[in-house]
């Protein structure tokens, strides 16, 4: 599994997994809980339907 999540969208991704988390355990609506997927996804690097998508946010490395 190659990582296909950047640092910018890793930080994004779990700062609002972790907003719909914590209103879904104060009370919010049930679906506040899909906070998990992408909590899940930028804690691992990794997301599964950005190579569906053709996309990459991991920075290019540099060859030579």
């Amino acid at each position: 599994m190659k990582l296909n999540v950047g640092g910018i969208d890793r930080v994004l991704r779990i700062t609002a997994g972790l907003g719909l988390i914590g209103w879904a355990a104060m009370g919010g609506p049930v679906w506040a809980w899909i906070g998990v997927v992408p909590l899940a996804t930028g804690s691992i690097g990794f997301c599964p339907f950005y190579p569906l998508l053709g996309m990459n946010t991991c920075p290019m490395k540099k060859q030579g």
